[in-house]
């Protein structure tokens, strides 16, 4: 089995810390079964003591005979962890299970995407095909998941339902349908309409982000936390794993920065959030900020400068030269506004109930007269930028991009919540892949395609079935997407174990612990590669 590019010292220390963590696995999987085998053979014996009761249920419980006094020891949780205490091991044998499944599959990963083990084919485009696969699901979803939602909306406490989670869940699968399947067939005539899907996914990062904390108010570090989990723990270990820089997946570091902002926004001098004054206040002064990092020259430079470590990418295969930060500059650079109209939306998102309840409630005939109005104006504004910006060549269309994008998106969720059936129902599989976007993101580079090398595009397609194309795709498609759901619940059943809610000594001390160890790791891979050049 050949290996694209040479090891790292990061890789080895993935694969080191692993290895402890494998064997407690191992050795957890061993203590449960011989704690059922007991249990086991306590049921059948005849013994009716009260001890023998207390211990049976013990047993049950999927704990060790260990008196509880000794299961709460004081010795931190890594070291007894590192000493195979037994009770430890018993306690946290699904959170290992857990850990030793995410190995296993950045495992996969470095396999199918680094290695000449699996064959790669050439990415061939119809559009026939692709419209006929894309049209294929969505005739399929509303046959067999369209769902029907009858729970009210939290803001007017009635059954508006307008921008539902449910609706933004579909919306988002059926973007990430599209986005994906571009890359697999390497669609390049949609590169447009591709654009306005991650506008669109960064509108909801402002929308969703802006709703969260403006409503429940809750800025703990523990909350943050959990956020920068989701959207950074599978993409840094991947980054390690397959030696790719983190802007390789531009999409995080993008979700990362416009919450970053939000939280901000919202969380400083947060009393004063009750304000209409105070929320126009910080919605402007995000404007500005950006407007003068992104549009005044030197700005962006200058403040980005130092983050060229962490957000710095060139493509190898890149035949023209580009400055590190390039890459950067151009993915923010086309969103930077978008996510800021968001905010807006969701601020005004009660009102908006407000009004189309008060629709729902007038007259059929002036209702329908409203609806219809409405309607009209979405298909001129939306046939004007489509025929004025959306035909336009691609160079010419991301210059208009940045300023333009929010129209698109305004017209399809008015014309999604233009009646009260629309909102009812959803496409329950959109939604269910909708929930999965950041894994299919991420995974789509190193399981369904192949990049070959570090920070390398992904240009070729993964072959399973070589010669039989269709029933490769059919194959891989279901390897990759089962991958990733089972990556989304890993992603959360960890965030619960390292990331607790509301702990927030629990939680500094598991980022301390996590930070020593990987330095020590790191360390000693370091020594692991010198050594043979020292002694050379």
């Amino acid at each position: 089995m050949e290996n694209f590019g040479p090891i790292t010292p990061g890789q080895v220390s993935l694969l080191v810390g692993f290895v402890p963590v494998i064997v407690a696995w191992l050795y957890s999987e061993l203590l449960v079964r011989q704690n059922n085998s007991n249990a086991s053979e306590i049921r059948c014996s005849d013994a009716d003591s009260v001890g023998n009761d207390s211990k049976i249920q013990l047993l049950e419980g999927g704990t060790s005979l260990t008196p509880p006094s000794e299961v709460r020891r004081s010795s931190p949780s890594f070291l007894r962890c590192l000493l195979m205490d037994k009770d430890f091991l018993l306690q946290n044998h699904s959170t290992l299970r857990s850990l030793t499944e995410f190995g296993a599959i950045l495992s996969l990963y470095y396999v199918c995407d680094r290695t000449n083990l699996f064959g790669e084919s050439d990415q061939y485009y119809s559009r026939d095909l692709f419209l006929f696969l894309y049209f294929l699901l969505i005739v399929v979803a509303a046959i067999t998941s369209l769902k029907k939602h009858q729970n009210q909306s939290p803001g007017s406490g009635k059954s508006v339902r307008y921008l539902n989670r449910d609706q933004t869940e579909e919306w988002k699968g059926l973007m990430q349908v599209l986005f994906v399947m571009y890359h697999y067939f390497g669609a390049l005539e949609t590169y447009n309409a591709i654009r306005t899907f991650i506008a669109a996914y960064v509108w909801m990062t402002g929308f969703g982000n802006f709703s969260y904390y403006y409503v429940r108010k809750d800025f703990s570090l523990s909350r943050f936390a959990q956020m920068m989990w989701r959207l950074n723990f599978f993409v840094a270990f991947c980054c390690i794993a397959l030696d790719n820089h983190y802007m390789f997946y531009y999409i995080c570091p993008m979700h990362t920065f416009f919450t970053l902002m939000v939280y901000c926004a919202l969380g400083l001098f947060n009393k004063y959030n009750k304000y209409g004054w105070a929320i126009a206040a910080k919605i402007g002064a995000c404007f500005l900020v950006i407007a003068v990092v992104w549009e005044v020259p030197g700005v962006f430079d200058f403040v980005w400068h130092p983050f060229a470590f962490l957000l710095g990418y060139s493509d190898p295969d890149e035949s023209e030269p580009h400055g590190p930060m390039d890459e950067w500059h151009y993915r923010s650079g086309l969103d930077r506004y978008i996510w800021i109209l968001g905010m807006i939306y969701a601020y005004y998102h009660p009102t908006v109930e407000r009004w189309m309840q008060k629709l729902e409630e007038t007259r059929v005939w002036l209702q329908m007269l409203i609806k219809a109005s409405i309607v009209a104006v979405c298909f001129v504004v939306g046939y004007l930028w489509y025929e004025y910006v959306f035909k336009l060549d691609r160079r010419t269309y991301i210059a208009y991009h940045p300023y333009t994008s929010w129209i698109p998106i305004t017209v399809y969720i008015v014309l999604r919540n233009i009646t009260q059936q629309f909102r009812n129902y959803t496409l329950a599989l959109f939604g269910w892949l909708g929930k999965i976007t950041l894994e299919t993101y991420i995974s789509q580079c190193h399981i369904w395609l192949r990049t070959g090398g570090p920070d390398k595009r992904a240009r070729k397609n993964l072959s399973l079935i070589p010669n039989y194309p269709m029933l490769n795709f059919l194959l891989t498609t279901a390897i990759y997407v089962t991958v990733a759901h089972r990556v989304f619940g890993l992603t959360n059943r960890l965030k619960m174990a390292f990331v607790p809610s509301g702990d927030d000594k629990r939680m500094l001390c598991n980022i301390v612990v996590a930070a020593i160890a990987a330095i020590v790791l790191y360390c000693f891979s370091l020594v692991v590669f010198n050594v043979p050049k020292m002694l050379a």
